[in-house]
């Protein structure tokens, strides 16, 4: 095995299952993004795409099988979304950047309107019966529960969701996360992907304090934006 075949597959086992380094390092990758977006700074999203291209690694089960060669394609193709929708925040945020103080934050805070919240509710509800059935069509490759195809459509779908709505600076998607992390935990917790199960159950608590962060934000911009209206009209 040569260097990068051993930096590939470094693990250490904690409580008798095997864990790889790409795993714990994936996460705290995550977490960086996590803060930095509720920062509302653009170097988040490049932090993120670098945590998700290696928990893709993770998902998919390439070149270790502490996991039983359960691949994940749910949450391994959710990584490669994330990427994508990354790619696409990164583009808002910047372009958002431009002309403003190099300390100004990215995006201002606000919740999506009706007509953007029931898009964004239609397509996570129709996304997941899709992504539920093709994904029994197509198969695993092992044999997992039954509830696993729902478990999988609801946490690949919503992440999107959840990136997407970040991207556009809605308050929504600290609730879309939640959402997504109410059903990621405890199925990461029963294919023994425990870093990121611990991870995501630290994201939870650290999701409610962001979204109070942007409600803050945004309740002070609108009320910013109340006085400015009254001063026109005066």
């Amino acid at each position: 095995m040569n260097f990068f075949e051993h930096l590939y597959n470094a693990s250490i086992t904690i409580g008798g299952h095997g864990i790889t380094w790409r795993e714990i390092v994936g996460n705290l990758f995550g977490l960086a993004s996590a803060i930095g977006g509720m920062r509302r700074r653009v170097w988040a999203w490049p932090v993120g795409i670098i945590g998700n291209a290696l928990l893709f690694t993770v998902f998919f089960a390439l070149g270790f099988t502490a996991h039983g060669g359960q691949v994940m394609f749910g949450q391994a193709g959710r990584q490669v979304f994330f990427i994508l929708t990354s790619i696409y925040g990164w583009w808002v945020w910047r372009r958002n950047k431009t002309g403003r103080r190099p300390d100004a934050p990215a995006v201002q805070p606000r919740w999506a309107t009706g007509a953007e919240r029931l898009g964004y509710l239609g397509f996570w509800l129709v996304a997941v019966i899709v992504v539920q059935w093709s994904s029994r069509v197509i198969g695993v490759g092992w044999t997992p529960p039954s509830w696993y195809y729902w478990a999988d459509a609801w946490i690949f779908v919503g992440s999107i969701v959840a990136t997407y709505a970040m991207a556009r600076g809605w308050n929504d998607f600290w609730l879309a996360w939640i959402a997504v992390d109410l059903v990621g935990v405890p199925e990461l917790i029963h294919f023994e992907y425990y870093p990121s199960a611990a991870l995501y159950a630290f994201y939870a608590c650290f999701v409610i304090w962001g979204f109070f962060v942007w409600l803050r934000v945004s309740r002070g911009a609108d009320g910013r934006s109340a006085v400015s209206e009254e001063l026109v009209k005066s």
